[in-house]
C-alpha cells in the first residue's frame, strides 16, 4: 500500500476530451496548460486557453499541435502543423514543423528547428509521415496558384507571403519562357518527384518489368524532358500493378506540372 501511494495521479480536468482516431492516433484537447511527459504519436493536441508543453527527453509525433498562447518543446517534436501565438525551442530541443503558424519564434541557440530541409531526402521523409494530409493539400498548391503554401526552400517566415506571376516571361529573341518563379517552381516538383521514384525503385527490388517501368520514368524526369515524359508517364506508371499512394502522388503531381508546361 505505500509503494501505491508514490504512483503519479493523473487528473483530467473538466471539458478535456480524450479520443482515438480509426489511425490509433490518440488526441487531446483540454482548456487549460497541457504538459506532455510522454512520448508518442498523436492526432490532435490542443490547449484551448493554455499552453502546450512538451517536456525534456520526450518524442512526440503529432498532426497537429495548437496552443491559444505559447508551444514550448524541450524535447522532440514532429508535426504537420503547429499553431501557437509563440513558438518556443528550448536548449537541446529539436522540433521538425511543415505548416508553422505563430507570431513569433523563439530558439535557444542550442536548439535545431527543421524547416529549412538539408536534403531531398529529408523532406520527402518528412512528407511520408504524413501522406495522408499530402493528398488533402488542395490542387493548386503545386501549380502556383497559392505560392505561400508551397513547401519553403528556407524557414518558413512569419510574414506575409510573396506573391507568384502567372505571366510568361519574354526573352531577347521576343519568344515565350516560363517565368524564373515558375521555374523554382518545376524544379522542386521535379526534385520531389526524382525521390519518389528512387524510393519506388528500391521497394520493388532488383528485377521485372515494374523495376524497368519504374527507370524509364526516372530516367525522363532526370533529363527533365516535359515533352517525352508528357506521351510516357501514365504508361509507365500503369504497368505497376499496385502502386503506393506516393507513387499515385508522384502521377498526380506530374499531371498537374505537365499541363501548366
Amino acid at each position: 500500500m505505500e509503494e501505491a501511494k508514490n504512483f503519479p495521479t493523473m487528473i483530467i480536468p473538466n471539458g478535456t476530451d480524450v479520443s482515438v482516431n480509426e489511425n490509433g492516433q490518440l488526441s487531446i484537447r483540454t482548456p487549460g496548460n497541457l504538459v506532455i511527459q510522454n512520448s508518442g504519436v498523436y492526432s490532435v493536441i490542443e490547449s484551448g486557453s493554455g499552453s502546450v508543453r512538451i517536456d525534456p527527453e520526450v518524442k512526440v509525433e503529432a498532426i497537429s499541435v495548437q496552443a491559444a498562447d505559447s508551444c514550448f518543446v524541450a524535447g522532440e517534436l514532429t508535426a504537420w502543423r503547429v499553431r501557437a501565438k509563440t513558438i518556443t525551442l528550448e536548449r537541446g530541443a529539436q522540433a521538425n514543423i511543415m505548416l508553422q503558424e505563430s507570431e513569433s519564434l523563439e530558439l535557444d541557440r542550442n536548439a535545431r528547428l527543421v524547416g529549412n530541409f538539408s536534403s531531398e531526402k529529408e523532406l520527402y521523409l518528412m512528407l511520408g509521415r504524413f501522406s495522408r494530409e499530402l493528398r488533402d493539400l488542395p490542387n493548386g498548391i503545386f501549380a502556383g496558384q497559392e505560392a505561400g503554401a508551397r513547401i519553403p526552400s528556407q524557414v518558413p517566415a512569419a510574414g506575409p507571403a510573396a506573391t507568384t506571376s502567372e505571366e510568361p516571361f519574354v526573352n531577347q529573341n521576343g519568344g515565350n519562357e516560363p517565368t524564373p518563379q515558375r521555374r523554382q517552381e518545376q524544379s522542386e516538383v521535379i526534385s520531389l518527384v526524382r525521390v519518389i521514384l528512387e524510393r519506388e525503385i528500391g521497394r520493388v527490388g532488383s528485377e521485372g518489368g515494374e523495376r524497368q517501368a519504374l527507370e524509364r520514368l526516372l530516367e525522363l524526369v532526370r533529363a527533365d524532358d516535359l515533352e517525352e515524359l508528357g506521351e510516357e508517364y501514365l504508361y509507365l506508371i500503369s504497368q505497376i500493378a499496385s502502386p503506393t499512394d506516393e507513387l499515385e502522388r508522384a502521377r498526380e503531381i506530374l499531371g498537374r506540372l505537365l499541363a501548366k508546361a
